[in-house]
C-alpha cells in the first residue's frame, strides 16, 4: 500500500514535468482563481467583522436634566457645599436595568471637546458658561438587541432629559449587519464554486490532453484505481503550487492595508480581523481549497476515459 502511494506519487511528479506547459497553464488558472478568492474572502469577512463591531457598538445615550448633578457628590446651595442626596440616582437606575452591561458618565465638557475635534474650531464659541451640552450616562448593553427595551426604561427615569438610541437608524444597522453576514456567507460559497468549476475544467484539458497514455494503460491491463491515482495526486499538487503566490500575496498585501486602513477605523472601535488570525486562517482555506478542488478536479474529468 505505502510502496504503491510513494511510486504514484513520484509517476504524478515526474507527469508534471513531462507535461510542462499544460502543468503551468493549469496551476496559472488555479492560482488566479485563488487570488480572486482571497480578495473576495478578504472583503466579505473583513466586512462582516465591521457590521459586527458597528452593531455591537450601538449605545443608549442617557442625557441628565441641567438641574440634576447625578454625578456629584456634593452640590452648591445657597453659597455652602452640602451633600447631594441624589448623588447617582440615576446611575444606580440604570444599572440595575435587566440587559445593561456598563455604565460611563460623560461630562459635557467631554462631549464639548469631542464636538470641537470633530467639528471644527467654529464651535469653540461655546466654550465655558456657553456650553449647550449635557452630561450623559453611556449604557452599553449585554447584547444589540437589549438596545430598544433599555432606552425605553430609561426615560422614564427622573432626572432624565432625553434618551438617544439611533431609533430607525439603529434598526436599520441591525438588518444591514444581519444582511451583510447572511450574504456574505453565500458569496463566499459561491466563490468557492466558481473556483471548482474553473479549476476542474483546466484539469480537464491536461488530462484530456493525456488520454491516449490513459488508454495505453487500460490496454495493458491497469485497474481503474492504478490509473487514477497518479492523476488525483497531480490534481493536488497543482492546486498545491497555485495556492502558493495568492499566499504570499494575501501575507504581503493584507499587512500592508490592515496598516494603512484600521488607523482610521481603531479611533470608532472599530477593527479589521488581525493579520496574526487572518492570514494563517486564509492561507490553511487557500491551500486546502487549492489540494481538494484540485484532486476532485482530476478524479472528476477522468471518469468519462474509465468507463468501461
Amino acid at each position: 500500500m505505502i510502496s504503491r502511494f510513494f511510486r504514484h506519487l513520484f509517476e504524478s511528479l515526474k507527469s508534471l514535468k513531462r507535461n510542462g506547459w499544460m502543468t503551468v497553464a493549469a496551476v496559472s488558472s488555479v492560482m488566479i482563481t485563488l487570488t480572486l478568492v482571497a480578495l473576495f474572502a478578504s472583503v466579505i469577512f473583513n466586512t462582516a467583522k465591521l457590521a459586527t463591531d458597528i452593531e455591537n457598538n450601538v449605545r443608549v445615550m442617557v442625557y441628565i436634566r441641567k438641574d440634576v448633578a447625578d454625578n456629584s457628590e456634593t452640590i452648591e446651595k445657597e453659597g455652602q457645599t452640602v451633600t447631594n442626596n441624589d448623588y447617582h440616582k440615576v446611575y444606580d437606575a440604570l444599572k440595575a436595568m435587566q440587559g445593561v452591561k456598563n455604565v460611563t458618565f460623560s461630562s459635557k465638557e467631554e462631549q464639548y471637546q469631542k464636538l470641537t475635534e470633530t467639528m471644527g474650531d467654529d464651535w469653540k464659541v461655546f466654550e465655558g458658561d456657553a456650553n449647550p451640552l449635557y452630561d450623559a450616562y453611556i449604557v452599553d448593553t449585554n447584547t444589540p438587541s437589549d438596545v430598544p427595551k433599555v432606552a425605553e426604561e430609561a426615560k422614564k427615569i427622573e432626572g432624565v432629559s432625553e434618551v438617544q438610541d439611533g431609533g430607525a437608524n439603529t434598526q436599520r444597522l441591525f438588518e444591514l449587519a444581519s444582511f451583510i453576514r447572511v450574504w456574505g456567507l453565500v458569496i463566499a460559497g459561491l466563490l468557492i464554486f466558481i473556483a471548482v468549476f474553473l479549476i476542474s475544467n483546466t484539469i480537464r484539458i491536461t488530462i484530456i490532453s493525456r488520454s491516449r497514455e490513459i488508454q495505453i494503460m487500460r490496454l495493458v491491463g491497469a485497474r481503474n484505481g492504478y490509473i487514477r491515482g497518479p492523476f488525483l495526486l497531480e490534481g493536488a499538487f497543482i492546486g498545491l503550487l497555485g495556492a502558493a503566490i495568492p499566499s504570499v500575496l494575501v501575507f504581503f498585501v493584507y499587512n500592508i492595508v490592515y496598516q494603512s486602513v484600521n488607523k482610521s477605523l481603531v479611533g470608532q472601535n472599530l477593527s479589521m480581523i488581525t493579520p496574526d488570525v487572518f492570514i494563517p486562517l486564509m492561507t490553511v482555506l487557500l491551500f486546502v481549497i487549492g489540494i481538494f478542488i484540485g484532486a476532485i478536479g482530476s478524479g472528476i474529468s477522468m471518469r468519462r476515459f474509465l468507463k468501461i
